[in-house]
């Protein structure tokens, strides 16, 4: 478990989609069994990158989500380690019975990483704005679901990924996204299964994040501190599932109250995760941040944060957030 400070300053952004096409490329140079598999998105997911790289194991199946998985299955029954890769939108949207049946079923290695999550996708608007893809990969057996919140996160958890056998469903954003950890930061703080404590001190609630919300769960707790003298505890939850119910509950022990953030429909994501875990532990209030069971809407990339804002996924929200669940808490 890692425990740190942000440190203050301007912020530096990174697009995840970079550093994924990136980590694969160099983790292709020692493991052939690496394969990558894409549906005519491999610019934007930056996988062609690894295709340019290595032409032999890249596998473009075009305008075909359900093939796409398919093959990736096929590939990982042959003794590969299979990437397929395109937006969220798709893949799970249009792919559901192949990533059961084919994937999870057999629990074979191969790694959904896909980009284009949540609401900050610009102007495609609700056809494209996935809320429902954390709900519906958590709850098939076998699927391990991953929401990193930096580009640093990134690198070290794909190679986790290579490293741990069965399937995988990793989320990344669209925009570049504010980097939370040095560069320095060890693999080894990134395990899958254990969430990080970035502000280890808070003793009043806590607040659990995931993705690009993590930066602004750090913000809020800024925020609590300064305005309302409240303490609060912040951990980027980047793996959903399995989910650190161990953590989640000696944070509700230790502070009494939970906030969680996500760029997801609250019912089925982080928030219901979290929730599970303290119902069969030590239960506390719990309030939760994210798209409140409902679709997006259509937004210019100037206007994301203006649409972040309209649905309540701000900094704001969170600190209020952990106000009301605080008011519900054990006197």
């Amino acid at each position: 478990m890692l425990s740190s400070s942000k440190s203050t300053g301007e912020k530096k952004m990174i697009d995840m989609r970079g550093a994924y096409g990136d980590a694969l490329v160099e983790l292709g140079k020692s493991d052939p069994r690496i394969v990558c598999v894409g549906g005519d998105t491999t610019d934007s997911l930056k996988t062609k990158k690894f295709g340019d790289k290595y032409p032999e194991r890249m596998f473009n199946v075009g305008i075909a989500e359900a093939n796409l998985v398919s093959i990736a299955a096929g590939l990982a029954i042959a003794g590969k380690i299979a990437f397929a890769s395109t937006y969220a939108a798709f893949v799970p949207g249009r792919a559901v019975d192949q990533i059961r049946n084919a994937i999870c079923y057999p629990n074979l290695s191969v790694k959904l990483v896909v980009s284009h999550g949540g609401l900050t996708v610009g102007p495609d608007g609700a056809s494209h704005q996935q809320i429902e893809d954390i709900s519906t990969t958590r709850a098939m057996p076998n699927m391990r679901v991953i929401v990193p919140a930096d580009a640093v996160q990134v690198k070290h958890l794909i190679k986790a990924m290579v490293d741990t056998p069965g399937p995988f469903y990793m989320r990344l954003a669209r925009p570049t996204t504010e980097i939370i950890y040095p560069e320095s930061t060890p693999a080894s703080d990134f395990k899958i299964g254990r969430g990080n404590v970035l502000v280890a001190d808070g003793s009043d609630a806590t607040i659990i994040a995931c993705g690009l919300m993590v930066g602004k769960a750090l913000e809020a707790a800024d925020m609590l501190k300064k305005e309302k003298g409240i303490s609060a505890r912040v951990v980027d939850m980047f793996t959903i599932k399995p989910i650190d119910t161990e953590l989640v509950a000696k944070c509700a022990k230790e502070t009494g109250a939970i906030a969680t953030a996500e760029e997801h429909n609250i019912i089925g994501g982080l928030g219901a995760a979290v929730s599970e875990a303290v119902g069969e532990t030590y239960p506390v209030p719990v309030r939760r941040v994210g798209v409140r069971d409902t679709f997006g809407e259509s937004a210019r990339d100037e206007e994301v944060d203006a649409l972040l804002e309209q649905y309540g996924l701000t900094a704001t929200e969170i600190a209020r957030a952990v106000v009301e669940a605080r008011s519900r808490a054990r006197k």
